[in-house]
């Protein structure tokens, strides 16, 4: 086995392990194991790509600010490459977060500051609109912005969506995923339409999220309020 030089180079490349003893019906069921990247999740993929892609295009330097609003695991992927690339970070989350995730980024290095979850987007203290008050407020400091960033969705174009591919030797005829920024949607569905039209899309949402009450007959209302759980 080879030693890497960096835990940044440890993300992405997760295994792919067939379902045995779940009762799957008349399917075969694989788990793309994103559990296995170095922060625990699948969001360390983007992480990686919208700060790199920003250190690409100049618009940051190690030592610089970096600002961004999360409620969930994108805040842990960011402080894991922020910490090993030498940038401050300052995450703006929901204060129904848990406490170990908020203890887990203040030891990752990120500062923390807790907004209001009882809030909507366009109120000054919801997270999103309280990171870009602050980037903008902050001398040089770079607002990640991972709901805009195109770069967040390249990320699963780019690595996610090839590596799901080559390890079901060309033949997936549905994906389940979760959805939050909608960036592993975005990503891989443009994967896919290309390499792979067949491919069904399923979204798995809880009950008590956004998406979950506002979807009707496949139908998304452009109503908006606050979430009972927690990402």
């Amino acid at each position: 086995m080879s030693i890497q030089q960096s835990v940044l180079e440890l993300i992405g490349n997760t295994p792919m392990v067939q379902a045995q003893r779940l009762e799957t019906g008349s399917c075969e069921l694989f788990l793309k194991l994103e559990c296995n990247n170095p922060g625990g999740s699948i969001k360390d993929r983007i992480g990686l790509s919208m700060i790199e892609a920003a250190e690409r295009d100049g618009r940051i330097k190690p030592g610089d600010t970096l600002v961004e609003g999360t409620a969930g695991n994108t805040g842990i992927g960011l402080a894991l490459v922020a910490q090993q690339k030498g940038y401050r970070l300052i995450l703006v989350v929901p204060d129904k977060m848990s406490r170990e995730k908020i203890f887990n980024l203040k030891a990752m290095g990120a500062e923390v500051i807790l907004t209001r979850s009882d809030v909507a987007k366009g109120h000054p203290d919801y997270y999103q609109d309280l990171a870009a008050r602050i980037a903008g407020e902050t001398p040089g400091a770079y607002f990640i912005n991972q709901f805009g960033n195109p770069d967040n969705p390249l990320a699963h174009k780019l690595s996610t969506g090839p590596e799901i591919l080559a390890q079901m030797n060309g033949k997936v005829d549905a994906i389940v995923f979760g959805c939050g920024s909608s960036g592993t949607m975005t990503g891989l569905s443009q994967y896919f339409a290309e390499h792979s039209p067949a491919t069904e899309f399923i979204l798995a949402d809880p009950v008590g999220s956004i998406l979950a009450e506002y979807i009707n007959d496949g139908v998304l209302s452009d109503k908006s309020a606050s979430w009972m759980v927690e990402g």
